[in-house]
């Protein structure tokens, strides 16, 4: 069992070292700012993570798409900005129904995509360049719309996607967060135990059922610990049941669907990806459409958040959602990474982001701290690669 386990552990070395990362760098936050209020894993806080973090969280999970790609895009800040102008254009101006609007944004998201893809994938023109040009082209559009200043005056509708949380929300225990963490639990159950027959039945070699078991309890006790914590306090926000779709979809996209394996296969090596019949710029015009989508989304969360549309939205979150994927398990080359990694990623520097918000460290500290973290993350991707050639 214990030679099992090492197995487990050196092959999945970036995933299992980024949860422990997570879970250490929590602990370390936890005690030092125990002192302020009982320290970062409060219910409050928790809860307040998730709805500081959200847009970043959806805009990672793109980033990590185009990433195992094997591209990279700089322009989603500039495109949160243009689509929360667009919005707030469309809602308060226009008076269209906040549904409408918010539809009409995604649909303009995917164009952007579609129109950047269209450059990176058919003409052959690097991405960093692409992306580079939309991030100032689409900042421009954004203060264009606006005309360089503020809309405000978003309904209640709107703003309850970013601030809102599961009907039954008051002082007490919020019992639809319980049941829905219980029947979370027993779907991770199904999934394993179907996951291990599916492996019998091919033949394939199964682990040890004590090895199997701890791992099932280990998750059952950590989705019912997140549940317990944010039921404490008014339950799960409406934004975070969209992240956990967001990742049910994409996990299962990315390991079961053929786009998925397209996906990786052109990242890890287009040329052998185009031999074997993928079509590779037709996969990656989708996942750039894709990304247009999540951007979009991520603007629409950003404003509601804000209950405002301004110009300035947007600034750094592509450097956020781009250290988010490699830290979480992307790597530099493609073909690399993981929808959940991605997730992992952005939970440790929103982790480290409020932690040093409460210490009261000044924002430069801060941004050189975050940087530093980036770095040793690439670094260890690079380590890794090295020690496998060798």
């Amino acid at each position: 069992m214990r030679e099992e386990i090492g197995q487990i552990l050196r092959g999945n070395v970036r995933q299992y070292g980024m949860i422990l990362a997570l879970v250490l760098i929590a602990l370390l936050f936890q005690t030092l700012t125990y002192q302020y209020n009982g320290g970062i894993l409060t219910p409050i806080n928790i809860t307040n993570m998730i709805l500081q973090n959200s847009y970043i969280l959806v805009l990672a999970i793109g980033m990590m798409l185009v990433i195992i790609n094997g591209h990279i895009d700089l322009s989603v800040g500039s495109v949160c900005a243009l689509i929360g102008a667009i919005a707030g254009v469309m809602i308060v101006h226009w008076g269209l129904p906040w549904p409408v609007a918010v539809v009409a944004a995604l649909l303009v998201g995917a164009a952007i995509g579609a129109w950047q893809g269209f450059w990176i994938a058919y003409m052959r023109i690097p991405a960093f360049i692409v992306t580079l040009a939309g991030m100032l082209l689409f900042r421009g559009l954004a203060q264009r719309v606006l005309d360089g200043e503020t809309i405000s005056g978003f309904p209640d509708g709107f703003r309850q996607i970013a601030a809102g949380y599961l009907p039954g929300a008051g002082d007490g225990v919020h019992v639809l967060t319980l049941v829905l963490g219980l029947a979370a639990s027993a779907v991770v159950v199904w999934l394993q135990l179907r996951g291990r027959r599916m492996r019998a039945s091919y033949g394939l070699r199964l682990g040890s059922r004590p090895l199997f078991w701890l791992k099932v309890v280990g998750l059952i006790a950590v989705i019912n610990a997140f549940s317990v914590t944010l039921a404490v306090h008014k339950g799960i926000p409406i934004v975070g049941l969209v992240v956990i779709a967001l990742v049910l979809l994409y996990s299962i996209v990315m390991q079961k669907s053929v786009i998925g394996r397209q996906t990786y296969a052109v990242g890890g090596n287009e040329k052998a990806a185009l031999l074997s019949g993928v079509k590779t710029k037709k996969n990656t015009l989708v996942v750039f459409i894709n990304m247009g989508v999540l951007a979009a989304l991520a603007g629409v969360i950003f404003a509601a958040r804000l209950t405002s549309a301004t110009p300035k939205a947007g600034v750094n979150f592509e450097l956020d959602a781009i250290a988010a994927a490699f830290v979480g398990g992307a790597s530099a080359s493609g073909g690399i990474g993981t929808v959940v990694g991605a997730i992992v990623g952005a939970l440790v520097m929103g982790v480290m982001n409020m932690g040093m918000s409460i210490l009261g460290l000044s924002p430069d500290w801060q941004q050189a701290i975050k940087g530093l973290v980036l770095l040793l993350a690439v670094a260890f991707d690079v380590y890794n690669k090295r020690k496998a050639r060798s």
